[in-house]
């Protein structure tokens, strides 16, 4: 299996449309998206995100903020562990006003623990994060799409 991972930020007039614009952004607008919990297959590999065929059924891990309150810091947060022999995890974590850093120290520590529980043993960590400072109406989203092999 292959994965993309991948983030974006926008404005718009209501809080669909700068969702939406916030999913072109990440090059993820123009699909349909099935939000899946948080496991990857065995022997997943990381690659860039494709142009996707519009209109596709897309799975995928999907952390995402939305605010309408100018001057908020909105923040979404995806986090992948792959394991050298075995399957992976991915957390999504999200905030308003929150310290990033402190979002993405509770992201990591969460997946590894979801790796810890199953004792898998850590290969890679890839952190995907995106903030933004609404000025009127804005969102982020930051993803990991699954895609086929």
């Amino acid at each position: 299996m292959k994965v993309a991972i991948t983030s974006g930020k926008a404005e718009g007039p209501t809080k669909l449309n700068a969702f939406d614009n916030a999913l072109l952004d990440a090059g993820i607008g123009d699909v349909n998206l099935i939000k899946v919990s948080s496991i990857l297959p065995k022997n997943t590999s990381i690659v860039e995100l494709p142009k996707l065929v519009e209109g596709s059924m897309t799975n995928c891990v999907l952390s995402t903020k939305i605010s309408d309150n100018p001057g908020d810091l909105i923040t979404a947060i995806v986090v992948v562990c792959t394991s050298t022999d075995d399957f992976g995890c991915v957390v999504e974590n999200s905030g308003i006003n929150e310290n990033p850093a402190e979002l993405k120290k509770e992201a990591i520590d969460m997946v590894k623990y979801m790796m810890k529980v199953r004792n898998l043993e850590i290969d890679e960590l890839i952190v995907e994060e995106i903030s933004h400072g609404v000025e009127k109406l804005g969102a982020v989203v930051a993803s990991v799409v699954y895609l086929s092999d």
